[in-house]
């Protein structure tokens, strides 16, 4: 047979691996969306998605989601119970109760919540505490650059090991990928216990965690304060790098009883990487504060898809603002119909965005979908200075979520999150303030605007769309 022949064949064959390959991701994708992207990659240029569907939306994943709720359930057997039980039902009215049921996170009393904007403010206060700690030091981070800010970590973590300090050390493999594991070595020759989150439990190598990336980023101190937000351990986040430079993020610290739950959050990952049980360090419950919290992790082996539920409960709880902050908007049909929805409710929506791209195929979907959010009314706001990386949700004047969650289906679906919802008018007060001040260093886009964007522009963002679901 010929060179010729052989490339003719190999090209139907790819065409029938393709049209077989889209069948399958109807039958088995988790949403339209997602189907009909695939379906449409697949049967169009199979040459191009025919290996990324392989190894980002194969079925196997269902293998992922079952053992990881198998060992979610081993943990919970071991461990003991834990005083916010008794809380559940009682105080979940009060919150979020849908996401409550879904996270079994309940609303919880007397904690103490501040503000750290930016990376300064952030990494002073983690480091302050670190080199406080007396017992147990938790960290997990999405991203562990190699550079001075993950070395100051790793020096940091060492130095409260030497002196007796249990401490305990989780990134994720994709995020991290730049971090050598002469690290990790340090880290454990020091008696740092220190893993990379990564797909085990029988799955061979580590393809398929490009999905299921634990996108968390957390750190609890003495099981009586911690730190959630934005914020990765990289000079990026200090606004060293141009030309994301200025980095605009926000992280929170919290103290009192909604610490015990962020810690469970932890464990639930250490176990399932680890393979053993880490020590919960759950003090005697004290009132740190008045602010009532309710932790809402959110991850692919939920039962339901609950930071997507979570974020359309909130947005139907607005009467009067909603104001959203995202790096990456690209969202689902349920969360763009809650947005109308509280639009056609009188509700003030605004959502703050990046002006310059990080991911330009993100970048250019999330511009599609800006222009459909100003036709349905919803006001866009672009940040001038820099690029604008915080997750936070603000509801009326009544209560504040922020944490690692993005606006696209990653965060919606795929990924590992962590939000904590804070219910105090005094808080929401300081978030609005500090909202309002990115506000007035943002361009709002105006309809016309967008519409005078040239057709191949347009088409092509309506392209980079068409991917949203599996970016």
């Amino acid at each position: 047979m010929s060179t010729t022949s052989l490339f003719g064949l190999f090209l139907i064959l790819v065409h029938i691996a393709g049209i077989i390959a889209a069948l399958d991701a109807v039958r088995r994708a988790r949403t339209t969306q997602g189907a009909i992207a695939w379906a449409v990659l697949l049967l169009s240029f199979p040459y191009f998605a025919l290996l990324p569907y392989l190894v980002l939306g194969s079925a196997r994943f269902e293998r992922y989601v079952g053992a990881r709720r198998q060992e979610n359930r081993r943990m919970r057997e071991r461990v003991p119970h834990l005083p916010w039980d008794l809380d559940a039902e009682h105080d979940a009215v009060d919150g979020l109760p849908a996401s409550a049921r879904l996270t079994r996170m309940p609303l919880l009393h007397g904690n103490q919540v501040r503000l750290l904007v930016d990376g300064e403010a952030t990494f002073a206060a983690i480091f302050a505490a670190i080199e406080r700690a007396e017992r147990q030091v938790l960290v997990q981070f999405f991203t562990i650059a190699d550079d001075a800010l993950g070395r100051r970590l790793f020096d940091a973590l060492l130095a409260r090991a030497a002196k007796g300090v249990e401490v305990y050390l989780l990134c994720d493999e994709i995020g991290s990928h730049g971090l050598p594991s002469a690290h990790l070595e340090r880290l454990r020759a020091g008696g740092v216990k220190a893993y990379k989150f990564v797909t085990q439990s029988g799955f061979g190598f580590n393809r398929f965690q490009i999905n299921f990336r634990n996108h968390r980023k957390l750190v609890v101190v003495d099981g009586e304060q911690a730190f959630i937000g934005g914020h990765n351990v990289s000079l990026l986040y200090l606004g060293a790098k141009p030309p994301l430079a200025p980095w605009r993020d926000t992280h929170i610290a919290l103290e009192g009883p909604v610490v015990g739950c962020l810690q469970y959050t932890f464990a639930e990952d250490w176990y399932w990487s680890a393979g053993e049980l880490p020590t919960l360090c759950v003090p005697p419950r004290r009132d740190a504060g008045q602010m009532r919290c309710q932790a809402l992790p959110f991850g692919p082996a939920d039962i339901y898809e609950t930071c997507m539920l979570s974020l359309v409960e909130a947005i139907n709880r607005a009467r009067r603002r909603l104001w959203l902050t995202t790096p990456y908007l690209v969202p689902d049909e349920a969360v763009s119909a809650a947005l109308t929805l509280a639009v056609q409710r009188g509700v003030e929506v605004r959502i703050l965005v990046p002006s310059r791209p990080d991911h330009l195929i993100v970048y250019l979907a999330s511009q599609f979908c800006a222009r459909q959010a100003v036709h349905d009314g919803i006001e866009i706001y672009r940040y001038l200075p820099g690029f604008i990386h915080q997750k936070v949700w603000l509801v009326d004047d009544d209560f504040a979520v922020i944490g690692s969650a993005n606006l696209d289906n990653r965060s919606l679906r795929l990924n590992f999150e962590q939000m904590v919802a804070v219910f105090d008018q005094g808080f929401a007060s300081e978030v609005a303030a500090m909202l309002e001040r990115d506000f007035e260093q943002a361009r709002r886009l105006d309809r016309a605007q967008l519409d005078a964007v040239p057709r191949w522009r347009q088409a092509v963002e309506r392209v980079a769309h068409l991917f949203s679901p599996v970016l």
